[in-house]
């Protein structure tokens, strides 16, 4: 994987820990039901992508 790669990845990470912090802040402000639900989806999906992102992260780093 070229730098410029590896830059875009961590970029990516970068992007998805943020909006899972912002999901998981803003579903205890919330008072809809609907919407809370939403960003508790979003919060478990961002989990799962964070997870693929730094093991594909780390792979692509033990195979280098």
């Amino acid at each position: 994987m070229g730098v410029h790669e590896s830059l875009e990845l961590h970029e990516l990470l970068m992007f998805k820990n943020i909006c899972l912090t912002k999901s998981s802040t803003m579903s205890g402000l919330v008072q809809d039901e609907k919407l809370k639900n939403l960003l508790s989806k979003d919060v478990s999906k961002s989990k799962e992508q964070i997870q693929r992102l730094q093991e594909f992260i780390t792979n692509r780093s033990e195979k280098s």
